[in-house]
């Protein structure tokens, strides 16, 4: 080589930190706020930080007993590692989550707003109090105990978005029992297979659901399912529309009939901290849903520190979570984190469009709500729909959280520039139904901010990116891998119900001695965390996790179907989309009917939400010799990355990917 030859520097390896800004928090945030931030500046977070992860102990055992009522103190903070699959936290301590949400706050201030309920109309909702929703909740327990629930039995809810939805999550908890919520969007037999795998005892359900103007049929869902859960004895039925419904003599109970007969108060029963307080069940990538177990002490105080800290929660706010409760963020930052907190939640029956692309952004003004927390899809959605649409000054906002994904840059700076005004601080938060609440997230009022990343780890977390070729960590900055957790924290889900063997497999022996995301990442040169998406076969739908295998199942369960393979792919819209490739068996005629049959087969078999956006009918699928269907092939040619294939000599018919990308470009251009 010559003097004069210059060696090409590499570029940095997080691209994507060296392609936007950093936001400080808005002075404007400051201006605004009823007080001040809990945490004052990046120097006491470093300091907290450090305290949580070199002397947990310390740490989590003071947050404790500062955050959460205990009827029984604990002795020990924290037993067991993630080697072993076996911790527990604040072992011998004793609680009540319902007494944590509603009695502690209905006792101080019996008149303060605990429930905003934005009904689907927008002037039908109505406000409850601390002290109502304390009557309510005690009402509704009494109610379970006639049906014959007991300490430890579960719980199924199927309730669309209404107040009495976190009613009967803390109906439950008051008496002990487990709650498990199957997000009302399911299908008759993905709420069954649910019932069952938790032997739920009860299920709770409204006559009808509303949602954007549309009815649902929730009663109607629940019979179909119940013809094939023989271990229900009972049915609880709120009121919602006042539609006729078929009815079970026996079994289905009216809920405004039964509440009439009990008095307002019943005794929460104390619960060790490790007490199941909930199942949710999630996807997983070999198909059948796994019913991950929250306990009650450690999820609640992962719940309530988040909601402090992370979203900056004060006493008078107002905080505005337009999740679902079906789903983890419904749990934790609609009921849980705002309650435990003693402040007003926002329960959202609608859409983001329903009357009107305004709805989001009337309802914060009409109610002074300071934080909100939303899905990047919603916010495409919103952004796609015109600026005109943003006429409501929402001048008490302080906070616009987001969740379910990453959040692409520019649409980052709309929710910051348009809706936010340049006033609230927008605070990207990775999560999983797994970790219970926020791991790693910018604190409001405290953390600079990069549009895309999701900033630093929250207290007690330590990340960890690994190398997935070689199994070991990766150290220092501006590096790439997957993520894992090093240390166990109070909120990590203990098992999946009924199967603790695939709870350890799936999470803890992948890389022995962390805690693994199933998440890429890369850190970058100042120690943020970008997130880069699964690396297992999940896809992430509108902020929604769907395991490829369980609708794979679902087509092939239609007749003419011989195999199918499902992978994601980028979609402007929802983040990524569901796209099928099916082969067909021989003698069954391939048509449009066909392909609009196994979307229908889908969203019977699991829900309209897990549907895919595109069926391609294809002969044969890329399989390995073994018979291992490549869906990274299938991945690449959607794409449109035909040139980087790799190795595809191994395959059992390599002439199979020529036909596939054929029939894929043919499909691309009828379009």
């Amino acid at each position: 080589m010559s003097e004069g030859d210059v060696v090409p520097t590499a570029g940095p390896v997080v691209v994507e930190a060296h392609q936007v800004v950093t936001y400080p928090p808005p002075t404007k945030l400051f201006e605004k706020h009823p007080s001040k931030p809990h945490i004052d500046g990046m120097s006491q977070y470093e300091s907290m930080y450090k305290e949580s992860i070199t002397e947990p102990e310390k740490f989590w055992g003071k947050h404790a007993r500062e955050h959460l009522t205990w009827s029984k103190d604990f002795q020990t903070v924290h037993s067991g590692n993630l080697n072993n699959g076996d911790n527990a936290w604040f072992v011998e301590g004793e609680l009540n989550a319902s007494y944590n949400c509603v009695d502690r706050h209905a006792f101080k201030n019996p008149d303060k707003a605990a429930i905003i309920y934005e009904a689907d109309e927008p002037n039908e909702g109505r406000t409850l109090t601390y002290g109502e929703l304390l009557r309510e909740v005690c009402k509704t327990a009494h109610v379970l105990k006639q049906m014959g629930v007991q300490k430890g039995d579960t719980v199924a809810i199927y309730l669309p978005m209404i107040p009495e939805a976190l009613v009967a999550f803390l109906a439950c908890s008051r008496i002990g029992a487990v709650h498990s919520v199957v997000f009302a969007g399911f299908s008759s037999d993905s709420l069954r297979d649910r019932v069952n795998d938790a032997k739920s005892k009860v299920v709770i359900t409204s006559d009808e659901g509303k949602r954007g103007g549309k009815v649902i049929a929730t009663k109607k869902i629940v019979d179909d399912a119940l013809k094939q859960c023989p271990g229900v004895t009972g049915c609880l039925v709120y009121q919602r529309t006042g539609a006729d419904v078929p009815w079970t003599t026996g079994r289905d109970w009216w809920w405004h009939e039964e509440v009439e007969k009990w008095p307002a108060y019943i005794a929460p029963e104390p619960m060790n901290s490790e007490d199941p307080l909930f199942l949710l069940y999630t996807s997983g990538s070999t198909g059948k849903p796994k019913g991950l177990m929250h306990s009650t002490g450690g999820y609640l105080l992962g719940a309530a520190m988040t909601g402090k800290y992370v979203f900056d929660m004060h006493d008078t706010d107002k905080f505005f979570c337009a999740g679902d409760v079906g789903w983890v963020t419904g749990h934790t930052y609609v009921v849980y984190a705002p309650l435990l907190l003693g402040i007003a939640t926002v329960v959202f029956e609608g859409t983001p469009a329903y009357p009107n692309f305004s709805r989001y952004w009337d309802t914060i003004e009409k109610h002074g709500i300071t934080q909100f927390y939303v899905a990047p899809t919603a916010l495409r959605l919103l952004k796609r729909a015109g600026d005109q649409h943003i006429t409501a000054q929402m001048k008490t906002l302080r906070v616009l959280g987001t969740v379910g994904e990453p959040i692409a840059p520019d649409v980052w700076k709309w929710y910051h520039d348009t809706v936010g005004k340049k006033e609230c601080q927008v605070i990207d938060t990775y999560w999983q139904t797994e970790t219970g609440s926020h791991v790693v997230t910018p604190l409001a009022g405290v953390t600079p901010t990069k549009p895309g990343s999701a900033s630093l780890p929250f207290f007690g977390i330590e990340p960890a990116i690994i190398d997935p070729v070689s199994g070991k960590e990766v150290a220092g900055n501006d590096v790439e891998g997957v993520l894992a957790f090093k240390h166990a924290w109070p909120s990590m889900a203990r098992t999946v119900w009924g199967a603790h063997k695939r709870y350890m497999e799936t999470y803890l022996t992948v890389y022995p001695g962390y805690y693994f995301t199933g998440d890429g990442a890369g850190r970058d040169h100042d120690g943020y965390y970008w997130i880069r998406g699964r690396v297992d076969d999940v896809v992430n739908v509108s902020g929604h996790r769907l395991s490829t295998a369980e609708i794979e199942a679902a087509l092939i369960e239609h007749a003419a179907v011989a195999e199918a393979a499902v992978v994601g792919v980028a979609d402007d819209l929802t983040g990524q989309a569901v796209n099928a490739f099916v082969s067909i068996k021989d003698g069954n005629e391939i048509n449009d009917q066909l392909r609009k049959d196994l979307i229908l087969q889908v969203r019977k078999s699991i829900g309209p939400f897990a549907a895919p956006k595109t069926i391609i009918i294809v002969t044969d699928l890329p399989k390995t010799r073994s018979g291992k269907i490549m869906r990274r092939i299938l991945r690449k040619i959607l794409a449109g990355e035909e040139d980087s294939l790799g190795d595809i000599t191994t395959l059992s018919d390599p002439s199979v990917v020529e036909q596939i990308i054929q029939t894929v470009k043919s499909g691309r251009a009828q379009k």
